[in-house]
C-alpha cells in the first residue's frame, strides 16, 4: 500500500510541470450519497492507496487486490478479507483502522483519511456490493472518466516537449502539451489546432497510418494513466481504450494500424485490438516501467524497452518472450525495429544505441559518441537518429552506422523525435518547449517554433 516514488528515468524536471495539482478522488464526490459505489468511491482508494503493494506483481501478505475478485480473497493471514454487512469482522477495513503501527495500511504511508475510512465502512455495511461489469477486470478499468480540466487559454511558459508524430501525409505535425495536444504545420511553425480533454501530461504520441486517429498516452504520476484514440478531424476523444493506476508513457501502432501496443508505469504491455478497441493481449514480463513500444514491420514481433535495464521482443501474437536484451546495464528509454525485422535498436542512459539481433537477443555493435543519455531512436530512410541530454540530435547511416551529421541547435535536453520519411523531415522537441523540424537530406532547417499556444 505504499506509493510509488515518481522520478521517471528522465531527468525529475521533465516531469514537474508548472501549476500541476492532484484532482480529488471521486469517492469524495459521492461520499455524502446514500448508497456507496464500489467503482465510483472505492475503486478509486484502492487503485491509488493499495494495488502498488497488493497487486499481481507484488502482493504483500500473499493478498491482491487489483480486481473484485481478488479483493474478496483471504491472503497469508487466512482471515476473510471482506464479510459482507460485517466491517469489524472485516481484516480489510481492521487494517485501515487498527492502531497497531506495525499491521495499520497503508504501510509507510500516512493513515487514510477520515471520510475515505467511512467510505470503506459505509460499502461494507451495505452488503460490499459490486456494481461493475467485471469483476476481474483492474480497479483502474473500473473508475468513471472524470472530464479533465481545459487547458490554458495561453501557457505562462512552455511545457517540455515529451513526444512528436507527424501525421502521415507530413502536414500536421502533434505535440504533447498540458491536458492537450497540439497540431502544427511543421513547414511554417503555425498552430493549427488544439484538442484538449486529454490527461494532464501527454507521455506518447502515435498517429494511425491511415491517419483518422492519433493515439495519445499519459497520465497524472502516480494516480492515473490513459490511452485515447482522437479524432483528429472532428478534433475530439473518440474512444478510450483503456485507464491505468499510472501514466502511460509508450504507444506504438502496427504497420496495418489493426493494433496498438501501449505500456508505462504499471510494467505492463497491453496490446489493443482496432477499431473494437478491445484488449487482446496482457504481457506482464518487465519489473519496472515500460518507456518504448516498437512493432516489426510485419506485425509478428514486438520490441519493448524498460527501466528494468532490459530491451526485450515478444511474440506480438501470442505475447511469448523470444528475445531479451541485457547490454545496456542501465535504463532503457527508447527502441526501433529495422525493415527486415532481424535488427532492434536500443537506446538509454548508458549513452549508446545498442544493435542486436532480433533472434537471440545476441549484440552486433553499437554506436557511441553522445555525451548523456539517450532519450529516442529513431529508424527511419535508411538512417538511425538518436537524441538526448547533450541536446544534440546524430544522424547516422544504417548501412554503416557512419555519422552523416550532429544537428544542433537546441538549448536544451531532447525528449521527442518524429520522421516523415517520404518528406525526409525529422522533428524534434526539447525540455525547453522548442520544436525543430529538419530536412536530413542536407541537415538544414525548416522551421523551429516554440509548441505553446499564445
Amino acid at each position: 500500500m505504499t506509493p510509488r516514488a515518481r522520478s521517471l528515468g528522465f531527468p525529475r524536471s521533465w516531469l514537474l510541470l508548472a501549476g500541476l495539482a492532484a484532482g480529488p478522488l471521486a469517492g469524495a464526490l459521492s461520499a455524502a450519497s446514500a448508497s456507496v459505489s464500489f467503482t465510483k468511491d472505492i475503486a478509486p482508494i484502492l487503485a491509488k492507496k493499495c494495488v502498488t503493494c497488493h497487486g499481481p506483481e507484488k502482493a504483500k501478505g500473499n493478498y491482491q487486490l487489483h480486481n473484485f475478485e481478488m479483493l474478496l480473497k483471504p491472503g497469508a493471514s487466512k482471515a476473510a478479507a471482506v464479510i459482507p454487512g460485517q466491517p469489524a469482522k472485516s481484516e480489510l477495513f481492521r487494517l485501515l483502522v487498527t492502531q497497531d503501527a506495525d499491521d495499520r495500511m497503508p504501510q509507510k504511508d500516512d493513515p487514510l483519511p477520515k471520510a475515505q475510512i467511512a467510505l470503506v465502512e459505509k460499502w461494507i455495511q451495505q452488503g460490499a456490493k459490486f456494481d461493475g461489469p467485471d469483476a476481474k477486470a483492474h480497479l483502474a478499468a473500473l473508475i468513471p472518466r472524470v472530464p479533465y480540466p481545459n487547458p490554458p487559454a495561453s501557457y505562462p511558459q512552455p511545457v517540455p516537449v515529451a513526444a512528436l508524430a507527424f501525421s502521415p501525409d507530413g502536414k500536421q505535425l502533434a505535440a504533447s502539451g498540458y491536458h492537450e495536444i497540439t497540431l502544427w504545420d511543421p513547414a511554417t511553425g503555425k498552430l493549427n489546432r488544439r484538442i484538449k480533454g486529454l490527461p494532464q501530461r501527454i507521455l506518447a504520441l502515435a498517429w494511425h497510418p491511415q491517419g483518422q486517429w492519433l493515439a495519445v498516452a499519459g497520465g497524472s504520476p502516480g494516480q492515473s494513466g490513459e490511452v485515447a484514440l482522437v479524432d483528429v478531424a472532428k478534433g475530439e476523444v473518440a474512444q478510450v481504450l483503456g485507464t491505468t493506476i499510472d501514466t502511460v508513457m509508450a504507444l506504438a501502432f502496427d504497420a496495418a494500424g489493426t493494433r496498438l501496443a501501449t505500456g508505462g508505469a504499471d510494467n505492463a504491455i497491453r496490446i489493443f485490438a482496432l477499431p473494437e478497441g478491445k484488449e487482446q493481449r496482457l504481457i506482464q514480463q518487465h519489473a519496472d516501467w515500460v518507456l518504448s513500444l516498437a512493432f516489426s514491420p510485419d506485425g509478428k514481433h514486438l520490441a519493448s524497452g524498460s527501466r528494468d535495464r532490459t530491451a526485450r521482443l515478444f511474440n506480438a501474437e501470442t505475447g511469448e518472450l523470444e528475445a531479451s536484451y541485457m547490454g545496456h546495464d542501465a535504463p532503457v528509454f527508447s527502441v526501433a525495429v529495422t525493415e527486415d525485422g532481424q535488427t532492434i535498436y536500443s537506446a538509454g542512459r548508458d549513452r549508446k544505441v545498442h544493435f542486436w539481433a532480433a533472434k537471440g537477443g545476441k549484440k552486433t555493435g553499437e554506436i557511441a559518441g553522445a555525451e548523456g543519455d539517450l532519450f529516442r531512436v529513431l529508424l527511419a530512410g535508411n538512417q538511425v537518429f538518436s537524441g538526448g541530454a547533450d541536446k544534440t540530435v546524430r544522424q547516422h547511416k544504417l548501412e554503416d552506422r557512419s555519422l552523416v551529421r550532429s544537428l544542433t541547435g537546441h538549448a536544451d535536453r531532447v525528449y521527442a523525435l518524429a520522421a516523415h520519411a517520404p518528406g525526409k523531415w525529422l522533428a524534434s522537441g526539447a525540455h525547453n518547449g522548442e520544436v525543430r523540424v529538419w530536412n536530413w537530406e542536407d541537415g538544414k532547417p525548416v522551421s523551429s517554433f516554440i509548441a505553446a499556444p499564445k
